[in-house]
């Protein structure tokens, strides 16, 4: 019997080891930076293989920046529409077709989806659908077949954090909005991030009654002070109540199916936010890491994210980590340049290549747009001390509402250093305040100085000439 038992494990083991599939690369995660990664490393002859129990895309495919540039650009066309009879025009907004839109919508991200993989095809990159977990440092079990490789990058990503309340299982996140299949008429928002903001103004935009639930006097906390108060100006006087200092203390359903929101609130009397049709959750994202780190060697750091040096190296030694599961800037286009840069390094290979942080643009999609870039006023005081900073503001209303009822505030900001002055902060929130900002962020890369700014010729008129224009 103990013959028959070892013949047995030999059998199984040989099974293992003539069903493991090698390659160069295995990427876990078919989002924006995996693939990017994984077809630039495909470009220096690299075997590689992707990796992704969903969606090919990721989150900014398919529950992200792409279906929610498509709903703020549907929410800012009704905004257009309401202010279209103050140019002349007799407009009847007879309202929103939410289910036409939605099936529109959800058949371009399908399209997205199939170019993606119509990519990886062309890149001869492999497709493996399922959830990789790792067996060692160089190896994945996927649905029972085992994948090695010389080189694994975890990217992973993260997805929507869920309060525990409750009633939470009545909430829904930020995934859950695109499952939608009406506009809701009544809908609480908890978070205080930029997808809370985004998500607040979308939906009154489009005519929702919203409350957004912040725990602190104000949201965006990491953004510049001048556009996280501008914004809170604006965003209240479209009518989205705040309601400052409070936490969630559970959902009830009633039994008309509409949701009653409990908070508490600082120093203040409990809230109730009754008959409400959504409450969605905005409170942060969690990491994608159950896939077995431990076995690999591959080490968490106190927030509980994915280690890794300045190089995206993990604690283990031929295991790397982009994106949005190293908590560092949680940018589609971060993890994509990450991604590529690795990939640089590792197989052109190319070893100074690496993410440079500095001066990384970025943009809310809020109602109205927010752009940053570098240094907010309270870090620039912090890395130059106050003495040696030189700021510049405008604040003005963009010609477009000249002809408006509805007004809405553009507010820029510039924060220079040293004695030449040179541009590490740039903040502004209005109308076209996103698509400006990254050419701005070409030349504070490259290290533009205010009188550099100073020296181009104005377009006129633009908003964005205040930001060549403006005087101490």
């Amino acid at each position: 019997f103990f013959f028959f038992f070892l013949l047995l494990m030999s059998l199984y083991r040989a099974v293992r080891v003539m069903s493991t599939t090698s390659f160069d690369l295995l990427v876990i995660g078919g989002g924006s930076g995996g693939l990017g990664l994984a077809r630039r490393a495909a470009e220096f002859g690299v075997k590689a293989a992707v990796v992704e129990k969903g969606r090919i895309g990721g989150t900014c495919v398919n529950v992200g920046c792409v279906p929610k540039k498509v709903m703020w650009y549907t929410a800012t066309m009704n905004e257009m529409l309401h202010d279209a009879k103050d140019y002349g025009f007799d407009v009847e907004n007879k309202g929103l077709d939410w289910g036409m839109l939605k099936t529109k919508r959800d058949a371009y991200i399908e399209r997205l989806n199939g170019i993606y993989d119509r990519n990886l095809e062309k890149g001869n990159i492999e497709k493996i659908q399922g959830k990789a977990v790792f067996v060692d440092a160089k190896t994945l079990d996927v649905n029972g077949q085992l994948y090695t490789a010389d080189k694994i990058v975890i990217a992973t990503g993260g997805y929507p954090t869920i309060p525990n309340i409750p009633g939470a299982e009545f909430g829904i996140t930020s995934d859950g909005f695109f499952e939608l299949e009406e506009l809701p008429k009544k809908a609480v928002v908890i978070g205080a991030g930029y997808i809370a903001v985004e998500m607040a103004g979308i939906l009154n935009a489009l005519g929702t009654d919203v409350t957004l639930s912040i725990r602190h006097n104000e949201f965006l906390r990491t953004f510049d002070e001048s556009v996280r108060q501008q914004l809170m100006v604006e965003m209240e006087k479209d009518g989205i109540r705040v309601l400052k200092h409070s936490h969630m203390q559970e959902i009830v359903k009633q039994d008309d199916g509409l949701l009653n929101a409990a908070f508490s609130v600082d120093e203040g009397e409990d809230t109730m936010i009754e008959g409400c049709d959504t409450v969605l959750f905005a409170i942060g994202r969690t990491p994608h890491t159950d896939i077995g780190l431990d076995k690999a060697g591959v080490e968490l750091n106190s927030e509980g994210f994915v280690q890794v040096d300045e190089f995206q190296q993990t604690t283990a030694e031929n295991v790397f980590a982009i994106g949005d599961v190293c908590g560092k800037f949680l940018l589609t286009p971060v993890a994509i340049s990450t991604g590529r840069k690795l990939a640089h390094r590792l197989f052109e290979p190319n070893p100074k290549s690496k993410q440079n942080w500095e001066f990384i643009p970025s943009v809310i999609f809020s109602h109205p747009p927010i752009g940053t870039c570098g240094y907010t006023e309270e870090e620039a005081v912090e890395e130059f001390g106050r003495d040696n900073l030189k700021i510049y503001r405008a604040k003005f209303t963009a010609m477009y509402h000249a002809m408006t009822e509805r007004k809405q505030a553009t507010l820029m900001k510039l924060i220079t250093t040293g004695p030449l002055e040179q541009v590490v902060g740039l903040h502004m929130i209005g109308q076209g305040c996103d698509e400006m900002l990254q050419g701005f962020g070409v030349a504070m890369k490259m290290g533009a100085t205010k009188a550099q700014f100073d020296s181009v010729v104005a377009i006129h008129p633009t908003s964005s000439e205040e930001l060549v224009t403006m005087r101490g």
